[in-house]
């Protein structure tokens, strides 16, 4: 009897990345919504009524303009880590871009993007500033690492 191989199905790089890219696109045009909406409650706050309520009106308004243009900028900021990255390049230790098989999980070093599917494998998308993106970084194929008192054994990086 011949032994059966199971061919691992890896999942593919560039669309990671292409679902990276429309959730940071997502998140800028959430934030622009957003601040638009803020900015437009502002301007109709001016133009109402007068005395303290009117004040606090004003101020909950400038309040979320400052917390729209924060969350747009750090979406802003998402994007240009991201566009920094090649889909394409093959590194033998974990970079930005990196694909990391461990025998617990599945990694891409992109950006805090969550967990998600893809090619029927679960895959957490995070940051290479996040803690274990950190502790994945120059790691290479029969290392390992630790990791909230877990031992990571990298199976492969690509």
């Amino acid at each position: 009897m011949q032994p059966q191989f199971i061919l691992m199905k890896h999942p593919d790089k560039k669309s990671l990345y292409q679902l990276c890219l429309q959730f940071v696109e997502q998140r800028i045009s959430h934030a622009q919504v957003a601040l638009d909406s803020a900015t437009e409650a502002g301007n109709s706050e001016d133009k109402s009524s007068a005395g303290d309520k009117h004040e606090t009106g004003r101020a909950m308004a400038q309040i979320d303009q400052e917390n729209a243009r924060k969350q747009l900028h750090e979406a802003r900021e998402l994007k240009n880590a991201l566009l920094k990255i090649n889909p394409e390049l093959n590194s033998a230790k974990a970079i930005a871009g990196s694909i990391v098989v461990t025998d617990k999980n599945t990694f891409y070093i992109a950006v805090a993007a969550g967990k998600t599917e893809i090619d029927g494998t679960t895959v957490f998308v995070l940051s290479h500033v996040s803690p274990i993106g950190q502790k994945l970084l120059g790691l290479s194929a029969g290392e390992q690492m630790e990791f909230n008192g877990q031992v990571y054994k990298i199976k492969e990086v690509y």
